[in-house]
This record gives C-alpha cells, structure tokens and sequence, in this order.
C-alpha cells in the first residue's frame, strides 16, 4: 500500500520509518497523557467524596498532572526538533508560530502542558486562602480544565493530521484513535457539569440543557470525522464502558475519612454517578444520519438534534424514577454511595427530586432552549467535522 503523502516520522517503538503504518511516537505520548488526566481527575474526585482533601501530593494529583509533563515534554521536544533539525521528518506537514515549527496540535498540547501545570500552586493556594472544597468550578480547577482540554483537542489535531494523510488499514487503527480521543473530549464537556447533572436534576429541564450543551456537538463531529458509518455509537459506547469501570472498580479500594463533619460513614473510594443513557442517543443519531445524508445541512441537524434531545429524554426521564427506587441501591447502580460531607436531611440521600424550574411553564420554555441548543450543537459539529475532514499538519 502506498503512503505518497505521508512523512517518515520515528515510530513509538523508536525504530525509524512508518513501517507500513506505525502510529507515531509523540501521538501515543499525548493520548497515554490524557489517560492519565482523565483517570487522575475521576480518581481525584472520588479521593476528596471518601477521603477529603489529603495533600497536594496525593496519587490522584500526581495521576493529573503528569498529564501536562507528559504532553508538555512530548510537545516540546517535537516542536524544536522540528524546528532546529535539518530536514525534520515532519517539516512539511508544520505550521510556523513565532519562529518555531511543528504539527498545530503539538503547538496546542503544548499550550495545555503549561496550563495544567501552573494551574497546580494556583489550586494549592487557594485552598490555603479559602479554605478546604470540592468545588469543580473553581479559578485554578478552570484553568486546569482548560488545560486538560487543549491537550485533548491538540491530540485530536495530531491524530486528524495523520489519519487524513492515511489509507486503508492504517487509517482504520487510527480512527479508533479518534474515537477514543473523541470520548474523552465529550467526557470532559459533560463532566464540566457534574454538580448539575446529579440524579436529584433529572426531572428539570435544566438538566437536558446541560446534556444538550456537551453531547450533540461530538457525535455529529465524529460522524463527519470518520468514516464509520456508527461512529456516535462507538463513541457513546466507549465513554459508558469507561464510566461503567469507574462505577464498579472505585468501590473495591479501601478509604477512610480524614475530616468532618463527617455525614456518610465511608470505608472505600466514592464512585461516580451511573453513566447517562448516551448511548441510545449515538445509536439513534446514527441510524437518522444514514437517512439523512442528502438533506440540506439545517434541516438535518434539526432532525438530528431533535432526536438526540428526544431519545434521551424517552429513556433517561423513567430511568430517573428507577434510581430514585430501593432497586439501583446495589453495586451495579452505585446509587447508595455518597460523599462524607452530604447531610442525611439533602435531597441526593432522601431520593427526591429538586426541580429546577418553578413552574411547568418554565420547565417547557427551558426544554424548548434545549431543543433549540441540541440543534445548533449539532450543526456546529457537522461543520466542525467537516472540517477535520481537511487537516492535514
């Protein structure tokens, strides 16, 4: 098979040359760093519900941070070996900003490395100044998203630059690449929300907005970034089977709270939630997008994005009730595990709800934003994977 538009790069293996389509070294560093930053958050946030804030130098932040070494270190050296060696392998296929030459994601990751890194003694100090939280969206913990986020977007730049100068089988194996990639990107922009996407919202219409705000856009880019004809259901699929060993794993590692008030008596590490029902959204999108190949780009992400807004409404607004029931509190649901710090008296450990609209008016005015935001996220990742199509450095 030939690769005329392909540069010979080293491969992760360290030996030179593509060798009939060697994923290259500096993307698997950047894809082994947002393992390590995803895996690391998840674990963080669970360390904190059990635990509480320990120290700075806990497993879990050392896990994330290495995330920005990893990216950071990777993505430098690529860059300035690029840029300062003779006839750099991937010279040809960089992009010049302030003098220096590499691939646009490497420029990216990069970027992430140094956030997520500074990011760190902002977070230590304020603590220190504020006390102890758990705040998801606090200044340092925004930065430190932000940064997680480049890396993960710079990645996906990497594997699009080289997936789109690829054929064949070589370009298959990279495509599961995206996909995971692709998994990770939509976690975090639904993760964002966490604190608002709690069992106790599922019966608010703000809730479905939150989703609509993180989910839409990926499936569509996906669907138009690859060429598999399921791509939004691998994707959904992959990210449930993620948070389903989250869900199962966290559980079996022994913790013992450190501060108080201490609310839930906890022996092991606190889980998250159980994974929203996505995935029946990726299987309906991809299933409507066979069919609607051929329309004009507005009336199929009206009809696209409707479906993923009313699929998952079919199925997570019921699913609801069924958490809220004495039959998810199991080890497969994970419905009975709360943090330490959640008083007995709070909705989450009584299973009511807490609307978050204050009438039905309200509530049908909120659901009709969410439509209207499936619908533009979708357009917006139609075009944005459109454009995926054509990256090429």
């Amino acid at each position: 098979m030939a690769h005329t538009a392909l540069i010979p790069l080293p491969t992760a293996t360290g030996t030179a040359g593509r060798g009939g389509g060697e994923i290259p070294w500096h993307v698997w560093c950047c894809v082994a760093a947002i393992f390590s930053g995803a895996f690391g958050s998840v674990w963080d946030i669970s360390w904190h519900e059990a635990i509480g804030r320990d120290s700075f130098w806990t497993p879990a932040h050392m896990m994330i941070y290495l995330c920005g070494v990893l990216a950071g270190i990777a993505c430098g050296y690529l860059i300035l070996s690029t840029t300062f060696q003779k006839n750099a392998p991937l010279s040809e296929v960089s992009v010049s900003i302030w003098g220096f030459r590499g691939p646009l994601g490497a420029f990216i990751c990069a970027w992430g490395g140094v956030a997520m890194i500074s990011s760190g003694p902002f977070d230590n100090w304020w603590h220190s100044a504020y006390e102890l939280d758990v705040k998801i969206l606090s200044p340092p913990h925004v930065l430190l998203v932000l940064g997680m986020l480049a890396i993960r977007f710079g990645t996906l730049v990497m594997v699009l630059a080289e997936m789109n100068r690829a054929e064949g089988a070589y370009r298959k194996k990279l495509e599961w690449l995206l996909f995971v990639v692709f998994v990770f990107l939509m976690g975090a922009t639904v993760g964002v929300f966490q604190e608002f996407t709690n069992r106790v919202f599922m019966h608010g219409a703000r809730f479905y907005l939150l989703v609509m705000i993180g989910a839409p856009i990926w499936m569509a880019a996906v669907a138009r970034a690859s060429n598999s004809r399921w791509a939004a259901t691998l994707m959904t699929g992959i990210y449930t089977a993620m948070h389903l060993a989250f869900c199962w794993l966290l559980p079996l590692v022994p913790a013992e709270t450190k501060l108080g008030p201490v609310y839930q008596h906890v022996d092991h590490l606190v889980p998250p939630d159980f994974p929203l029902l996505i995935l029946v959204a990726g299987v309906v999108f991809d299933w409507l997008r066979r069919r609607t190949r051929a329309w004009n780009p507005w009336m199929q992400a009206a009809t696209l994005g409707t479906a993923v807004l009313a699929s998952f409404f079919v199925v997570q607004w019921p699913f609801a009730d069924f958490l809220m029931s004495s039959a998810s509190r199991n080890w497969i649901f994970v419905t009975e595990n709360y943090p330490y710090f959640v008083p007995p008296t709070s909705a989450w450990v009584r299973n009511v709800y807490l609307p978050s609209e204050p009438t039905v008016a309200a509530f049908w005015t909120q659901m009709g934003i969410a439509l209207a935001v499936a619908v533009g996220m979708t357009r917006i990742g139609l075009s944005w994977g459109a454009w995926m199509g054509r990256v090429r450095r």
